[in-house]
């Protein structure tokens, strides 16, 4: 059973990345700015956050569990979004991954249109900054709060 500090923190955390999402799809759909596939993946973490905590609240069996497994996908997202930052700083080449979709073959004109009409944002494309910094940037050390926040709750956590 969780104290109810933890429960707090666990809460903060939900709303944080539904939060999270609503902004990402405000900025990709209200204002325009096409996300890289980068993006798209440092979204998981968010999604993972926001399914599974509101399920560890009803459930209440395997807490530790379920705060290990999203734990892992932060700290995953944590290292891809640190990844993304240097791919903006010109730290790293572009991988496979920022560039799917854009070797097409056996284009048909129709095709062809429809995949220019979806233009594949490069990784290394600053589309939107908010105080200066790239969203990577602000994903990155949000994201390494997220799990410091929750290796605390499952270190100290009685269960």
């Amino acid at each position: 059973m969780l104290s109810s500090q933890n429960k707090t923190y666990l809460y903060i955390i939900f709303f944080f990345s539904v939060l999270s999402l609503c902004v990402a799809y405000f900025i990709q759909y209200i204002l325009k700015h096409q996300p890289c596939n980068l993006c798209l993946i440092e979204r998981i973490p968010y999604f993972v956050a926001s399914i599974i905590l509101p399920l560890m609240f009803f459930v209440k069996k395997h807490e530790k569990i379920y705060l290990v497994f999203i734990t892992l996908f932060f700290l995953g997202g944590a290292f891809i979004s640190l990844y993304h930052v240097g791919i903006e700083q010109g730290i790293f080449k572009e991988s496979f991954v920022c560039s799917l979709n854009k070797d097409l073959k056996d284009l048909t004109p129709e095709k062809l249109l429809k995949n220019l009409e979806l233009r594949n944002v490069s990784c290394k494309e600053v589309t939107f900054k908010f105080l200066g910094l790239s969203l990577a940037t602000f994903n990155t050390i949000i994201s390494f709060i997220i799990s410091a926040i929750l290796i605390r709750i499952i270190k100290y956590e009685k269960n």
